[in-house]
Parts: C-alpha cells; sequence; structure tokens
C-alpha cells in the first residue's frame, strides 16, 4: 500500500514542473551592468515571482520551461525609468484643459472659450500648459510679456479661470479668480513669489512661484475620485511609453493616498520612487527614515523635494547676474539659505533622501554649498540630488562629481528651453547650462526624466536629445553646445541603471540580471545603433512589469502564453 501511494506521488511530481518559469527568447537584448558597461543577450529566464533567474547569450543552451515568449528578432531594453516627473500633474494634464500645444495667444483663447462652453456647470475652469515663449507675446516696447486677465476674461466669459505655465512656476488668472483670491493693488509679493503687475500696481493676471498660493488656496481640490481617475489616466500613458519606474517629485498626502489606493486593489503596475512635496508631507507620509517598499515593489517613499529656485520661463530661476533680457531680475530664491540647510538637516536626521530643485546658477551654487557643508555631519550613502541643474557656474561643475551629487536632469528641455535660454543668459552663462557631460566627466552620476507633465514623458525623444542636442527637425546642425552630448550608453543608463541608484533601486530593477525584477520593453529599434530621427520614431510593442505584461501595442492578450 505504501510503495503504491509513494508510486504515485513520484508519478504526480514527475509529470507537474517544479516550478512555472518563463522563458523570453528571441531578442536582441541590450542592457547597462553595473559598472556601466554594455551587456547584449538573446534569452531571459523570470519566475513566477517576477525576478529574473537567467540571462543568455545567443550561443546559450536555453532551459526547459513550462512558458515561453517569442521575442520575435525585438530588441528587449530594462523598463524604462524616468527620474523626475509629476505622476498626479501628467494625470491632471489629460483631464482638465490643456493649452500645451497652442501656438499662439488667440489659438489659446478659442480652446479657453469652447472648453467653458463645453463645461458650463463646472465653478472653475482648471489646467495648464500655456507658454508666453511660444506665443510670443510683446509689449509695447518690444519687450516679452506674460498674457494677461483681461485676454482670458474675454475668452472665459467672467468665470473664475487658473491655469498653470508650462513648468507650472506661475499661473495664469482671470479676474474673478484673483478676486476670489484676494489678489488686489493693495497685495504684497509674497517671499519667493512675485505678482505680475500693470502700471499703477494693479495685479495684471500672471503670478510666479510662491505667489501662485494666493489664487490656488481657493481653487476647488480635486475629490479622491477625480486624482483615481488621474492616476489611472497617467499610469497607462507612461506604460505605453515603455515607462516602468519614476521618481515622483513633489508627493502630497492627497497624492500617496491615491497610490495607495491603487495599491491596495491590485491597480498599482508602475513602480514608483516618491520624494514628498516638503518636510511637513515627509513627517505625515513617512513619519521616519526611508519607507518600506510597498505592493510587490512598486512604491516607496524615498526622499523630499525641496524648492530653492523658480524656472527660466517664467524667469524665477535665481542667478548669479541679471538676466540678460531684464536687468535688475535676478530671479527668485523660494527659501533663503539658512532655511534650506535647516530643512535638509530635518530631513537628513530623519534619514530620508534629500532632492533640490535648483535651475540657475545661484541656485545650484547653494545647494552645492549646503550638501559640502551638511555632508560632514550626515555621513554614509546619502546620495543628494539636485534636480534639474540646467544653469550652473563653470567653477561649479566639478563639485557634483566632488561631493557625489546626482544631476538628475532632463535632455528634452535643452530642445525646447534652447532660444529662450539664449535670449534670458548671455553666453558666459551658457557655456554651464545643460552641461550633462562637464557634470558626468566630474564623477558625478546622471538620472535622466522629462519633467512631464512640463513635456512629454517620451524617453526616446530624451535619448536623442542626450545623443545629438538637435530638436526633432535636426536644429541646430551639429547641436547646441555639441560638447555636451553623452554617449549612447551613457544616455541609456541615465534612463535606466543610474536612474534607479538615483532613487536607492539598484539591487531591485534598472537593469536585465538575475535577481532583478523583470521589468523590460521590446521595441522596434536599437537604441544604441538607430540613428536619432530612427530612434525618437521608436515604437513600443510590449511593455513587461515585475514579469506580467501591462502593455501590448497589438492588444494582444494580456496574459504570456500558456497562461
Amino acid at each position: 500500500m505504501i510503495v503504491r501511494i509513494l508510486a504515485a506521488v513520484a508519478l504526480l511530481f514527475a509529470t507537474v514542473p517544479a516550478q512555472a518559469d518563463t522563458l523570453v527568447d528571441n531578442v536582441n537584448g541590450v542592457t547597462i551592468d553595473e559598472q556601466g558597461r554594455v551587456r547584449t543577450f538573446a534569452a531571459l529566464v523570470f519566475g513566477e515571482d517576477g525576478r529574473i533567474k537567467s540571462v543568455h547569450a545567443r550561443k546559450d543552451k536555453l532551459p526547459k520551461t513550462q512558458y515561453r515568449v517569442d521575442g520575435k528578432g525585438r530588441t528587449m531594453i530594462p523598463g524604462l525609468i524616468d527620474a523626475h516627473l509629476h505622476v498626479m500633474g501628467l494625470g491632471f494634464a489629460s483631464l482638465t484643459l490643456d493649452l500645451s500645444d497652442t501656438r499662439n495667444l488667440a489659438e489659446a483663447q478659442a480652446r479657453i472659450a469652447a472648453y467653458a462652453a463645453a463645461n458650463p456647470d463646472r465653478a472653475w475652469i482648471v489646467g495648464g500648459g500655456w507658454n508666453q515663449e511660444i506665443w510670443g507675446l510683446r509689449d509695447a516696447a518690444g519687450r516679452g510679456r506674460f498674457p494677461t486677465a483681461a485676454e482670458l476674461d474675454v475668452a472665459a466669459g467672467g468665470r473664475p479661470v487658473w491655469l498653470e505655465r508650462v513648468d507650472g512656476h506661475a499661473g495664469w488668472a482671470s479676474s474673478a479668480a484673483l478676486a476670489a483670491g484676494g489678489v488686489t493693488a493693495a497685495s504684497r509679493d509674497p517671499a519667493g513669489g512675485r505678482i505680475d503687475r500693470m502700471a499703477g500696481g494693479k495685479p495684471a493676471g500672471v503670478l510666479v512661484d510662491n505667489a501662485m498660493a494666493l489664487v490656488e488656496r481657493v481653487v476647488p481640490a480635486p475629490r479622491a475620485s477625480d486624482r483615481d481617475l488621474a492616476f489611472d489616466a497617467a499610469q497607462r500613458l507612461l506604460i505605453a511609453r515603455g515607462i516602468t519606474a519614476v521618481a515622483d517629485m513633489g508627493t502630497t498626502m492627497e497624492d500617496w493616498q491615491a497610490f495607495r489606493r491603487a495599491g491596495d486593489v491590485g491597480g498599482l503596475q508602475l513602480r514608483i520612487m516618491s520624494y514628498a512635496a516638503g518636510v511637513e508631507a515627509m513627517s505625515l507620509i513617512g513619519g521616519s527614515g526611508m519607507g518600506p517598499w510597498l505592493y510587490d515593489d512598486r512604491l516607496r517613499l524615498a526622499g523630499v523635494k525641496l524648492y530653492l529656485d523658480g524656472a527660466l520661463g517664467s524667469r524665477g530661476a535665481w542667478l548669479k547676474e541679471p538676466y540678460a533680457d531684464d536687468p535688475g531680475n535676478r530671479g527668485l530664491a523660494q527659501m533663503d539659505e539658512i532655511r534650506l540647510r535647516n530643512l535638509m538637516s530635518r530631513a537628513a536626521m530623519d534619514g530620508f533622501q534629500i532632492a533640490v530643485h535648483a535651475i540657475g546658477d545661484r541656485a545650484n551654487a547653494a545647494a552645492l554649498d549646503a550638501i559640502e557643508e551638511l555632508a560632514l555631519t550626515y555621513k554614509g550613502d546619502r546620495r543628494w540630488r539636485i534636480e534639474h541643474a540646467q544653469v550652473v557656474a563653470p567653477a561649479d561643475l566639478a563639485r557634483f562629481g566632488k561631493l557625489g551629487v546626482i544631476a538628475s536632469m532632463q535632455p528634452i528641455h535643452q530642445v525646447s528651453d534652447r532660444t529662450m535660454a539664449e535670449a534670458r543668459l548671455d553666453p558666459a552663462r551658457l557655456t554651464g547650462a545643460y552641461a550633462w557631460r562637464s557634470i558626468a566627466a566630474g564623477g558625478a552620476k546622471l538620472a535622466f526624466g522629462s519633467d512631464a507633465p512640463v513635456e512629454l514623458p517620451d524617453p526616446f525623444a530624451g535619448l536623442a536629445a542626450a545623443l545629438t542636442r538637435e530638436d526633432a527637425a535636426g536644429q541646430p546642425f551639429g547641436g547646441w553646445q555639441p560638447q555636451e552630448r553623452v554617449s549612447r550608453e551613457a544616455a541609456l543608463a541615465a534612463y535606466t541603471s543610474d536612474a534607479a541608484y538615483a532613487g536607492f533601486a539598484e539591487s531591485r530593477f534598472g537593469r536585465l540580471a538575475p535577481g532583478l525584477r523583470a521589468d523590460f520593453v521590446l521595441i522596434d529599434v536599437d537604441p544604441l545603433l538607430a540613428a536619432p530621427a530612427a530612434l525618437r520614431q521608436a515604437q513600443v510593442s510590449e511593455t513587461w512589469i515585475g514579469g506580467r505584461k501591462v502593455f501590448s501595442a497589438a492588444r494582444e492578450p494580456q496574459a504570456q502564453t500558456g497562461r
């Protein structure tokens, strides 16, 4: 009897595979290893837990697995990581009034009027994406100007309207919105902010940086259901572009709750490295220290983001010398250097990673000074981050590597900002603008992103820009400040392995290697070989996260063959 039972058990184990592994073969595999070197492969195997078990060269004898996926000769790369964006901002941009593709004021006014007519029951009209530089707005003296409340009133019919500039560092308000916020000629500019004014001091309609809060505080807050819709929209958009992980810069408690709601119901597919919107949000969300990874490595509070200055487009970037096109204006410091150190110290004391928004050369110098001072007290692997690092004094470029500071930069900003930067800055300062190669040459790691919704979250356009410093039309020929181009390997690393390192996630994802998550993308071009124009047009066939197909351009079944 016992023999028969043992025989039956033996037969059972002989017919059922010990492990339900999946082989993905027939691929042109490309990844970056821990030393920053390119590794190629032809197949990989991952287990039921979504972790890679083995990676194989073309000559290897492939293991037998229960499931097989034919890569059809496509290129496989690690899931792309956007090292700096705003998840909920991206989602809301897709659900509210979007002016990002308007080419002039008249077109924007027509879009606003149409939106107002289609949404008569909304108490407020909200949205963003406008850019006065693209519109070419000029005052009577020929100088660049912002749009006005009066120009918004014409389109919106007197309704309260609040529209953020494309960079999120200025807001355009209608007269009704200004009145609701109590913004009058008697209102003072808050510290780190500016009210654009007409002759006589009357508010013209645009509020810059910290002044935005005067109206934002009276704009109706989105409901939880609105946030859930926005997150879903953002997640779908990102995954379709081959992005499997992001650093969310400026997570509020409400944002965090939306991420948690998605995770609780199994709807969180994207991996989010979260940086709280200030120290208060950091404490509310995380308490003390970097939080644990939640939902199978899909969500973690990594640190805090602090704003030191504004943006070039709204002349809020903090510069050492006045703007070339606005004498007397050096931009806006959103906090003084003592407060910056105090907030950084508070976060470092509690074990959080620190990311400082710095765009102007004065802001970057101040951030580097603070890091150099605090590093004497807060030892260990801190991975200090500076977000954007757009304009850096040449003498400060090498300090990033010397201090171990990660430069979290957005290649597509250089393409979009080129003519505006040339207007704002003199030639001497442009030598330190968007200086990717110089910063990396000093030993600093680069982490690339998009700053979406400021820019489209398109990593392939970012890769092409990093390689060429040319726009989609190939201008300027040979690249703008071409000495700052980076290699293909460095660009791919900045969107994968180094972007993971920037968020303390390199032991979990960012490369295709045994033990890491099976996050990968199948695309139709090889990023190490394709011409820049072809790279910009790269098509994502499939996106996989944790060994599960989460996007298919061909609308194939969402489970791999055999499941």
